[in-house]
């Protein structure tokens, strides 16, 4: 056997292990493809027409005229890409402009942009991530939080789910500087962090607050709870805006030490012409009537599913993955699409079917997904965890 014939079995071996290891432990997953213009289309791998109630483009501006005209305009003029890293080569004009616009939005003083949500935060942990940092992260931030996180070598540790008390204690216990990293609107869950009690715990220990704002569409507005707290925004352009790529926005000094530290920004290419362009079309429609419009929509079509939840993220809790999977294939059979979220991506024994809701859906869709929730079985007495509640 040659060395190389024995390192590719060596790494056969070890990649059917880790496979069936996910498999044993329910963690192994695949695409579906879903092919639809909107929240109607087809799920390919059956042929099964479906309303899909998987996608976070909360306001349905991906398809909006104005935005897809944007992008067309922008293709047209600057071609596909962007070139190389924007350290090397000079920064496109639509990035700048763009980051403007973000830092309007947030009412900070500059803006960075990144390739995707994750490089955002990645970037954010390794630029202010230095030995003897601790980062304190709620125990059930998104997983990309975790993972980046992680990935930055230093400190991390967890505190109870909105528990400003137990942050506090932590950040007490900090032998050095620390960061607190935390969604604002939880993406497992859907709900809401406690902002002003978190900004106000890291303004008294001296904390940097990384605040994730990748699923805030209806609120919460958290600009006056942040004054005079040392605050990074984190946020996509694919959610609410209907693009893709993501930003940071910040104090001027913090940004730009981001943008020299980052290996996620300074080795990357920024989002392309069409996708800057789309999310500054975007950005232009949220303070308009229409961006009214939608939002009043987004929250009665969530009000219909779930009324008095704060989020278009509406978690129904089933126990286990077994449930969840046999919940969602059922639906399917109903004609809606909710995916089901295995224990592998949440809090044990909080497997659960996640329906998101969109401006993009009508009412004759949103009949259509009650009718098919109400042949889904509750979760038993004994695998009921703690989530905010649902239909």
């Amino acid at each position: 056997m040659t060395a190389t014939s024995g390192t590719a079995s060596l790494w056969s071996s070890l990649v059917d292990a880790r496979r069936q290891r996910l498999a044993i432990d329910g963690c192994w997953r695949g695409t579906v493809s879903f092919e639809g213009r909107g929240p109607e289309g087809v799920l390919l791998e059956d042929g099964r027409k479906v309303v899909s109630f998987a996608s976070d483009d909360y306001l349905g501006l991906s398809l909006h005229p104005t935005v897809v005209a944007a992008a067309h305009e922008a293709l047209d003029h600057w071609g596909t890409g962007c070139g190389t890293s924007r350290l090397v080569e000079a920064a496109h004009p639509l990035h700048s402009e763009l980051e403007s616009a973000l830092a309007a939005w947030k009412a900070t003083e500059h803006a960075a942009l990144f390739p995707s949500r994750f490089a955002a935060k990645l970037g954010v942990f390794d630029a202010f991530g230095d030995r003897g940092v601790r980062i304190c992260s709620d125990e059930r931030n998104h997983a990309s939080i975790a993972g980046s996180a992680r990935l930055s070598q230093v400190e991390v540790v967890e505190y109870r789910h909105r528990d400003v008390e137990h942050l506090d204690s932590l950040l007490r216990q900090a032998a050095g500087p620390a960061l607190v990293v935390t969604e604002a609107v939880f993406s497992m869950d859907g709900d809401i962090a406690p902002i002003r009690d978190i900004a106000a715990a890291c303004r008294r220990h001296g904390a940097l607050l990384v605040l994730d704002e990748a699923h805030v569409v209806i609120g919460p507005d958290v600009g006056p709870d942040l004054v005079g707290t040392d605050v990074l925004r984190v946020g996509t352009l694919s959610k609410t805006l209907g693009s893709m790529g993501a930003f940071v926005a910040g104090r001027r000094a913090f940004i730009d030490l981001l943008v020299n530290r980052a290996p996620s920004y300074v080795f990357s290419s920024g989002p392309t012409p069409a996708d800057s362009a789309a999310a500054l079309a975007a950005l232009g429609l949220l303070p308009t009537p229409e961006g009214d419009r939608l939002r009043t929509r987004l929250t009665n079509n969530i009000a219909r599913v779930a009324r008095g939840h704060p989020s278009p993220i509406i978690p129904i809790p089933l126990g286990t993955d077994e449930r969840a999977v046999s919940a969602s294939s059922a639906l399917r059979d109903h004609g809606v699409w909710v995916p089901a979220i295995s224990s592998s991506m949440v809090a044990p024994a909080t497997a659960r079917l996640q329906v998101t809701v969109t401006a993009a859906h009508t009412s004759a869709h949103i009949a259509a997904l009650l009718d098919a929730l109400a042949s889904v079985p509750s979760a038993p007495d004994d695998a009921t965890p703690e989530l905010p509640p649902t239909v």
